[in-house]
């Protein structure tokens, strides 16, 4: 282990399913981190540090070893987070030994809005300020934008006692909501977050309706940045609406002499959007206007036909609908694709508050 890696912390995990929760661990983690497993372990490796997890008498004995105290608090959140989000509802216990209380997050950065415009009918931009736009810049794009209540000085979180968010509540609790950092002004210190405002009668979309009202002055926060930038000289890019921001911003940084498709779902054409890349860049737009769900040439399909057709050592990253992005996330497993040369999430589930 690197000795510069000195900052340290031990916890105890007692789930329902140990052994099985090892197994999601490492199921999750290998497209974010470079996984070792071995017989009842498993070591998750990344730019943090490493956590050694370790399945002991039906329990998760947990390792963190990270290069500052910072990235300690974080490697800490991103394991508890994960590990009830794996849960799924059932019992759980998570402590740390001696870990040291946080009040207030290491990675929130408070911003404030400096303007707001419509790019296309449904995609609305917030520019906002932020005293130090450094970690935005590079390979992380992805951050939660914490709301808070009009009226109030803003409470931020920080962390529990077993390591995930403690938000605050009451009358100072908080919207959060997962966007993409569409760009970076670097001179300026300001970045753009766009908000699609999405039209689902009957389902709250707060997110939306912040991009929608906002103003200038109003103070807002982000928790991250996380989430890299695939990087490889051949990708196929593929999603809808929700995903625009984050194959815009893939696009806008790619190097020179890189290939890329892009297939992109939008209402109609009036939802297109220039896509500027100094890569080699196709598009293919579907307008979900004109196509049938289920019927080829819809979105899945089109998107099955261009991973059968994928050149070797292509990339393949895809954002879309949680039961559209599994299907493809199985697609990709029955071809045998390379899990490390793919990343398949959701952005958002039918019926439900996403934006």
């Amino acid at each position: 282990m690197d000795t510069l890696q000195t900052f340290r912390l031990s916890g105890i995990a007692f789930p329902k399913n140990a052994n099985s929760m090892l197994d999601e661990i490492c199921e999750h983690f290998v497209e974010h981190s470079d996984v070792q497993r071995s017989e009842g372990a498993v070591l998750l490796k990344s730019d943090i540090g490493t956590a050694d997890i370790k399945l002991v008498d039906q329990r998760l004995v947990i390792d963190l070893a990270c290069p500052t105290e910072e990235t300690l608090h974080l490697s800490r959140n991103m394991i508890a987070e994960h590990l009830f989000y794996f849960a799924n509802g059932e019992p759980l216990e998570l402590s740390w030994i001696d870990a040291t209380t946080v009040s207030r997050l290491p990675n929130l950065h408070e911003v404030t809005v400096v303007s707001a415009e419509d790019v296309t009918p449904r995609m609305r931009r917030v520019k906002v300020a932020c005293d130090d736009v450094t970690p935005f810049i590079g390979s992380d794009v992805h951050v939660r934008v914490l709301i808070p209540p009009k009226g109030r000085p803003p409470a931020w979180p920080g962390l529990g006692d077993d390591g995930r968010i403690a938000w605050p509540k009451g009358e100072d609790e908080i919207i959060a909501r997962v966007y993409t950092i569409r760009a970076v002004e670097r001179e300026k210190r300001e970045l753009w977050i766009d908000f699609l405002q999405h039209p689902a009668p009957g389902v709250k979309t707060p997110g939306a309706d912040f991009a929608r009202d906002a103003q200038p002055g109003e103070k807002i926060a982000l928790i991250g940045p996380g989430g890299s930038l695939p990087k490889a000289d051949q990708l196929l890019l593929a999603g809808d609406e929700a995903a625009l921001p984050a194959i815009a911003r893939i696009a806008a940084e790619a190097p020179a002499g890189a290939r890329i498709r892009a297939i992109i779902e939008v209402e109609d054409e009036t939802e297109q959007q220039p896509l500027p890349s100094g890569a080699s860049l196709e598009v293919h737009w579907l307008h979900r206007k004109t196509s049938v769900e289920g019927k080829p040439g819809s979105f899945k399909d089109k998107v099955k036909s261009a991973i059968a057709n994928n050149e070797p050592g292509t990339y393949t990253w895809v954002a879309c609908e949680k039961s559209d992005a599994r299907e493809i996330r199985s697609f990709l497993k029955m071809r045998g694709h390379d899990r490390k040369s793919q990343c398949v999430a959701w952005y958002w589930e039918r019926g439900k508050a996403s934006q």
